[in-house]
């Protein structure tokens, strides 16, 4: 399709070539390194028994369905677990409930277990996967990609009172000694939202300050959003932004537009305080306030191999120098209850002749 004409794809269902072999309700899905999908817990069906397996589509020959005794152990508290590729290794990350590990990509066996996440001064085995909703992302990577990729995992929850988390962690888990850092956000949040934003910081909203994510089950909306950036010291990188007046609880989402604002929609809480909510908002980031129109370019190739060199026209760079400009590369992606694995952010070399722009994927 293009702009006021409707495409004509539509969905369409094989299962000759994709078919799950087992019955899942909120898993996670995340891409792998060659490209297949690999398909992680969750339950056999609604409030149901756990799934504690994973599998992949499309599915290898003879079939292949990994138990795994971590998920087991933790259900119910882990379901969307967090799963990321991680480049240096090719390991895959398994972050749920207040536990994470490495697994190796071709068996699924788990290579390292990484230290316990730390939960909240209010309770430690506090949790960060659904119910208990937190969000994870992985920060930024630069070119030449040799520092250790580093993963964030911001609010979640506790059983019992069930109290909101009040921090982000971080660790780098190929690091030859992985250890969680913690750093306070500004209050507490559960059913967090966090969008990768293309100056490599990252927008965090919505949720609530108290409760878990489910039907009727938190309260005390967080209205307020916080601006976290990477590229600063260890306990100074949140940054306290507006605010608003609609509460985004259960089934809310925030997700990047092409002009670099977020779009933020969503809530279902059915708890009969705050409505399903059909109002949609964005949220303007300082760069889309600070006066200055953004570069506009060309690309003529658009279909790009990885490692490849591509070359972008500059047509305009309201900003100044041509020496100033910043180049990231971000995965178009969706997202579920606040989690997107495959929102990644990346900054490629590049090399500048006149108003030339020369990339390497």
């Amino acid at each position: 399709g293009s702009a006021g004409v409707n495409g004509t794809r539509d969905w369409q269902e094989n299962q000759n070539e994709l078919s799950l072999q087992t019955a899942r309700w909120y898993p996670s899905t995340m891409m792998l390194s060659n490209g297949s999908i690999l398909v992680t817990g969750g339950e056999v069906g609604s409030n149901s028994a756990a799934n504690p397996t994973m599998e992949i589509l499309p599915k290898p020959a003879g079939g292949y369905v990994k138990f795994l005794d971590w998920l087991n152990r933790t259900s119910p508290n882990n379901l969307y677990p967090f799963m990321f590729v991680l480049p240096k290794t090719g390991s895959l990350l398994a972050a749920y409930y207040n536990e994470a590990r490495l697994l190796d990509p071709g068996t699924l066996d788990t290579i390292k277990v990484l230290p316990n996440i730390p939960g909240s001064v209010a309770n430690f085995l506090a949790g960060r996967t659904y119910p208990l909703e937190g969000t994870a992302v992985m920060l930024p990577q630069h070119w030449p990609y040799t520092d250790d990729a580093v993963m964030m995992i911001c609010g979640g929850s506790a059983n019992g009172a069930a109290y909101a988390i009040d921090n982000c962690v971080t660790i780098a888990p190929e690091s030859a000694n992985p250890q969680w850092t913690i750093e306070r956000m500004p209050s507490q949040r559960v059913m967090t939202c966090i969008t990768a934003l293309p100056d490599g910081t990252y927008l965090i909203l919505n949720g609530a300050q108290q409760g878990v994510a489910g039907f009727g089950l938190a309260t005390n909306p967080n209205l307020g959003a916080v601006l976290y950036d990477p590229s600063k010291a260890v306990g100074s990188r949140m940054s306290i932004m507006a605010n608003t007046i609609v509460a985004r609880l259960y089934h809310s989402e925030a997700i990047l537009l092409p002009d670099g604002s977020v779009l933020v929609s969503g809530s279902d809480p059915q708890d009969g305080t705050h409505p399903e909510e059909y109002r949609v908002e964005k949220f303007l980031l300082p760069y889309n306030l600070n006066g200055i129109a953004p570069p506009t370019f060309t690309i003529a190739n658009k279909d790009w191999a990885y490692g490849g060199s591509y070359p972008i026209t500059i047509t305009s760079l309201p900003s100044g120098l041509i020496g100033n400009l910043k180049i990231s590369l971000i995965g178009a992606v969706s997202s579920t209850h606040g989690n997107s694995m495959g929102q990644k952010t990346i900054f490629p070399y590049f090399a500048v002749s006149g108003t030339t722009v020369t990339i390497q994927a």
